[in-house]
């Protein structure tokens, strides 16, 4: 009596491997969703330069607020407005080292070597933590500019304005994260990879930090021009105390993607050269 073997109802092996797995989308929502929790986890890795942006914003506004008026190109204008961006820089500055300690979190713990054996793409491995660092930075920004608003800053573009400069912060912030995540993949140290975003600290006052760049003059104006921090400064200014001025703007968001593809293009070769490592 023949006996019929029947087979269990297995997909063959190269038709699972055809079976489509995450969308990149999803897997990049959801990496930038667990370095959010991680980060939010530990409050003293964002706090204090959260604090340090509301110190120089009251620091500022107090010693230099009524210094305004006799400045040619502020007369009449809210030196609240003119210092509001500065703050919003030293956040960046502040917050970009929180993307770069949570990649070196995973490597310390060899989380992070795991992830890499998995089918993630490398790309949304990278993007999770930088995007995380930009919506940190976002956050920030609001809390901060809802601070301004309360000590009298009134924009002349309106919630419109502020959701611009919350825009702009967003892609500074990717940027100032791509770096900072760039070193921790280079280097795999928390110390090496928290003094990176210190090297852009220089930036933030090379340029038109207290008085318009029009009043510089000498190497510290030379400086300011080739700064790109000077122009995402002008740009969330002109927002802020003048209205929609297009090429201000434009020359603003141009500086923050000229920055971002940079610092990302770093990031992928250091996600590389740690890929070859191992």
């Amino acid at each position: 009596m023949a006996m019929e073997i029947t087979r269990t109802p297995a997909l063959p092996f190269e038709r699972q491997r055809r079976q489509p797995g995450m969308p990149f989308l999803l897997q990049v929502s959801t990496l930038t969703w667990r370095y959010l929790v991680t980060v939010f986890r530990t409050p003293t890795a964002v706090i204090p330069g959260l604090l340090i942006s509301v110190f120089f914003l009251l620091v500022y506004n107090s010693t230099l607020g009524g210094a305004s008026n006799f400045l040619p190109g502020l007369a009449g204008k809210s030196y609240l407005g003119f210092i509001l961006p500065l703050s919003v820089v030293s956040a960046a500055l502040g917050g970009a080292g929180v993307a770069g300690q949570a990649i070196v979190r995973d490597i310390a713990t060899g989380y992070f070597d795991k992830l890499m054996l998995t089918p993630v793409n490398r790309v949304a491995l990278l993007l999770g933590s930088i995007l995380a660092g930009a919506v940190i930075l976002g956050l920030q920004t609001v809390l901060v500019t809802g601070l301004g608003v309360l000590m009298g800053l009134r924009p002349e573009t309106g919630v419109l304005g502020i959701i611009a400069i919350i825009g702009i912060a967003l892609l500074l912030g990717t940027g100032f994260a791509s770096f900072t995540v760039a070193v921790g993949l280079r280097s795999g140290n928390p110390a090496a990879t928290q003094g990176a975003s210190f090297l852009f600290f220089p930036l933030s006052f090379l340029t038109a930090t207290f008085v318009p760049l029009a009043l510089l003059s000498g190497w510290i104006k030379t400086a300011a021009e080739l700064n790109p921090i000077t122009y995402i400064l002008e740009a969330m200014r002109v927002i802020l105390n003048d209205g929609w001025q297009g090429d201000v703007i434009l020359r603003g968001v141009l500086a923050c993607l000229a920055l971002g593809v940079v610092a990302l293009a770093f990031a992928m070769s250091s996600l590389q050269a740690r890929t070859r490592r191992k």
